[in-house]
């Protein structure tokens, strides 16, 4: 039962960072899943691979797998460039602009 430590990127639908900062302990799934004959769901007898824990820092989601003997690879997180605009919404709004704004 392996697991891997991660940060988890924003979605396509986030503008902001939220619930990215903190570090997410998965396990990886053991089993394969299987479809149902009946309703067409797939479906999986591991119950592992649902587990997520979430923890404030790396090195905190390193001391748990290691106190429970959990095989783990850490996946470092890729920063992105922040998109700060020099003068913000404002500058929208502004009357000395360079060029003329028109929708």
């Amino acid at each position: 039962m392996r697991a891997r430590i991660y940060q988890p990127a924003r979605n396509a639908m986030q503008s902001g960072t939220a619930r990215t900062r903190q570090w997410v302990l998965e396990f990886a799934q053991s089993d394969s899943r299987e479809i149902d004959p009946l309703m067409g769901w797939t479906s999986s007898d591991d119950t592992q691979s649902q587990v997520r824990l979430r923890f404030d820092d790396r090195k905190s989601a390193e001391d748990y797998a290691r106190e429970r003997h959990i095989p783990y690879t850490v996946i470092e997180p890729q920063k992105r460039a922040l998109n700060i605009r020099p003068r913000g919404y404002g500058e929208n709004f502004a009357t000395d602009r360079r060029a003329p704004w028109t929708h």
